[in-house]
């Protein structure tokens, strides 16, 4: 289950493949150091994202990927 205070690197991490879902919200840096360091709530907030909705769709994409 992915949770907003993971950060993008761990994340990734369990299935780069998930990258698409990441790009869609606008977060394409999901290899520099800051997407080791930030929460995907930090990241959300410096992005005008909304965090529960990006992790929504992460957790749709993992639960689709993994029944």
């Amino acid at each position: 289950m992915i949770t907003p205070d993971m950060s993008i690197a761990s994340v990734m991490k369990l299935d780069p493949e998930v990258a698409p879902v990441f790009m869609s919200y606008g977060m394409h840096c999901l290899y520099c150091p800051h997407a080791s360091a930030e929460s995907i709530a930090e990241a959300s907030l410096v992005h005008g994202i909304n965090a529960d909705e990006l992790v929504k769709a992460l957790n749709a994409y993992f639960d689709k990927k993994n029944p």
